[in-house]
């Protein structure tokens, strides 16, 4: 059993038969009254977020979520194909399962295929990429007094912000969680 006196950023608990994901929280001791346990929850399943306040000896069950390493071979429309590198099965997923960082990723990228009970919710993509730049305005000198960015278009067909010496053809590593340009490769 897991007590909310023990939540951390990431521990997963079962909560009224919904698997729950602890985002944030807060140990709170006030001067009058009894201590309690202010957190930020994600529904793995649904992703829905919610604000709940917990007495620190509040039990819950553990959920024990499968991740698995897929490799991303391509997609077919609404449908993305993962193959699993020990058992080469291919497993098909809907565009909805897959995030809003998979916009990086691209074929033959290895990923960490979240699952409970042997439902699928979730992908998590590697946190960097290097991609290469597809389409880029050549940078307009003048105003560079502070960091000047452009937008460039990547093989993903994504479109982020670089710096201004960032030019066609050249390779960028991209923060997957954030979509920001870390640096040129």
């Amino acid at each position: 059993m897991v007590t909310a006196g023990d939540f951390r950023n990431g521990v997963t608990f079962d909560m009224d038969g919904s698997v729950m994901q602890v985002i944030e929280f807060q140990h709170v001791k006030p001067g009058k009254g009894a201590a309690f346990v202010r957190t930020k929850l994600r529904n793995v399943i649904t992703g829905a977020v919610i604000e709940k306040t917990f007495s620190p000896t509040d039990k819950y069950p553990p959920a024990h979520i499968e991740r698995r390493e897929m490799e991303y071979l391509y997609s077919d429309g609404e449908l993305y194909y993962f193959m699993d590198n020990e058992t080469y099965e291919q497993t098909p997923l809907n565009a909805d399962t897959l995030g809003d960082s998979f916009k990086f990723v691209k074929e033959n990228t290895t990923c960490k295929i979240l699952s409970y009970q042997g439902n699928v919710f979730g992908v998590e993509p590697p946190m960097f990429m290097e991609l290469t730049v597809t389409e880029a305005e050549p940078g307009v000198k003048g105003d560079t007094a502070t960091g000047a960015t452009k937008p460039v278009t990547l093989e993903t067909g994504v479109q982020i912000k670089v710096p201004l010496f960032v030019n066609e053809g050249d390779v960028v590593k991209v923060d997957t969680r954030t979509g920001e340009y870390l640096e040129r490769v």
